[in-house]
């Protein structure tokens, strides 16, 4: 019978040295993938954190320069309400200027136009997911806290300035406003412009003619009283909430492009 010999299998010990050499390997192994990981999600978070930045810098640009034309238009409404404050103490109620008709629209009975509602679609989608997290900034991270307050104010301005447009304004301008005016003005009216419209109506291309309906239950002082606290109201709003989110608006903006690359 045939006899096979096997190779002797036992290996002898390894020197120290190896067992060092192998061990630094697989820690620098170990250790040069931290690394990696960690470089990749550094990587990873400043590309997120210039995308979100671009987006936000782009929606807060945009209203900055709604909020500038709010501004304006909001203070002609407010000189309109001087108007027909002082219009209503002692003017004339059945021969009217033919100023007058556009002042009632613009002072009270256009709203929607001249309320100022700040966009945030971007910085709650920041806020919500947690985002904000990637601005490194404690700067930006605490102007972005005041821009939401500011926002927050502002809705909450709007709020009041509709309910007194609902209530009391809403049931005056039912009993005395001349809708039959209005619509000549937009039968006449060959632009979607308002603001055309009443130019047009003030150059007398437009021959629109209204009055004041129901004056013989005119109330002339309470009349002028409520034209007088809407423009307060308004004046109040451009002068407090709408001129806080402007300034810190600015602020955001100027702290962005400090921080990043943007255009």
């Amino acid at each position: 019978m045939e006899v096979h010999h096997h190779p002797n299998l036992h290996h002898g010990k390894k020197p120290w040295k190896e067992y060092l050499l192998e061990g630094l390997m697989i820690f620098l192994a170990v250790l040069m993938g931290f690394f990696a990981e960690n470089l990749r999600e550094h990587i990873s978070d400043n590309n997120r954190e210039k995308e979100f930045a671009k987006a936000l810098y782009t929606e807060l640009k945009d209203d900055s320069v709604v909020a500038a034309g709010k501004l304006n238009v909001r203070m002609v409404k407010a000189q309109e309400l001087v108007y027909l404050h002082n219009y209503f103490k002692d003017s004339s109620l059945t021969v009217l200027p033919r100023r007058f008709y556009k002042s009632f629209t613009i002072g009270a009975y256009l709203i929607n136009r001249y309320a100022f509602e700040p966009k945030d679609g971007i910085l709650s989608q920041l806020r919500n997911s947690g985002s904000l997290r990637y601005f490194k900034s404690v700067a930006l991270q605490k102007q972005l806290g005041d821009l939401s307050v500011d926002i927050n104010n502002m809705r909450y301005r709007n709020d009041q300035e509709y309910q007194y447009f609902a209530d009391p304004l809403k049931l005056f301008l039912l009993k005395h406003f001349d809708f039959e005016w209005l619509n000549q003005l937009r039968n006449e009216n060959t632009s979607p412009n308002i603001d055309n419209a009443f130019s047009d109506y003030m150059s007398g291309k437009i021959k629109a003619t209204g009055s004041i309906l129901n004056v013989s239950s005119f109330d002339r002082s309470g009349a002028a009283n409520m034209m007088g606290f809407y423009r307060q109201l308004i004046v109040s709003t451009n002068s407090l909430q709408l001129n806080n989110y402007r300034v810190d608006n600015a602020k955001v903006l100027e702290t962005l492009r400090k921080n990043y690359p943007l255009d």
